[in-house]
């Protein structure tokens, strides 16, 4: 007599009740592996961008402040800030972009760096997008040393990254970020480093910063 056959099992990825995945900090239906990579933008125009890997070790190491991580975080209408954060400190800076081309970007974050307070700004590490493709300007008008992650890599970037998920929180994909100013903006980057963190022994961005002694040299 035969046997019936059973029918093969296939693993269905489980989504969220309807409703249940807006009440979730990045508000997904479907779970996403971390270790997944993304498609990147085309690198062909950064020119003589020095890579990650020449980056000095104590940056890497987290043992002195100064050194940033950085990236264009996007929304509706082409709309774009861009996002700083202390590798040190977890300390997050945002700045108001008029557009994503890279005179626009250069010069927004020339004032910015120009504003820290002397001795803060020192590196800068950026993803690989036409928006920095004058990183030699930025690095005259700064005096900063400029780093380039390497493409389709975002573990390289994780401390940039974890901060601009936060941010989804203020700055839901899919939104306008054009209607935010300057002064809006650095409301949500107040209210980000007063957050204490588990990574920082549950002291905040601006506690750690602040005892570093950064600010007063």
């Amino acid at each position: 007599m035969n046997q019936s056959i059973a029918p093969p099992t296939y693993k269905v990825k489980k989504a969220l009740d309807e409703g249940f995945h807006k009440q979730l900090r990045r508000g997904r239906i479907f779970r996403h592996s971390k270790h997944g990579t993304r498609l990147r933008k085309s690198t062909h125009s950064i020119v003589d961008g020095v890579p990650i890997s020449k980056r000095p070790q104590h940056i890497q190491d987290r043992t002195s402040c100064g050194h940033w991580e950085g990236e264009l975080i996007s929304g509706k209408g082409n709309s774009h800030v861009a996002t700083l954060v202390e590798r040190y400190s977890r300390f997050a800076v945002l700045v108001r972009v008029n557009g994503k081309d890279t005179k626009s970007v250069v010069d927004a974050l020339a004032k910015k760096a120009t504003a820290l307070p002397k001795g803060l700004w020192k590196s800068l590490t950026w993803d690989r997008g036409s928006e920095l493709a004058d990183h030699q300007s930025l690095a005259s008008k700064t005096g900063a040393d400029i780093y380039f992650f390497d493409p389709a890599s975002p573990w390289q970037r994780g401390t940039n990254e974890n901060t601009n998920r936060l941010l989804r929180q203020y700055f839901p994909k899919g939104t306008d970020l054009s209607i935010h100013s300057q002064a809006d903006l650095e409301e949500v980057a107040k209210e980000l480093n007063q957050r204490p963190r588990k990574v920082l022994g549950f002291s905040s961005p601006e506690d750690n910063l602040a005892s570093s002694g950064a600010l007063t040299t």
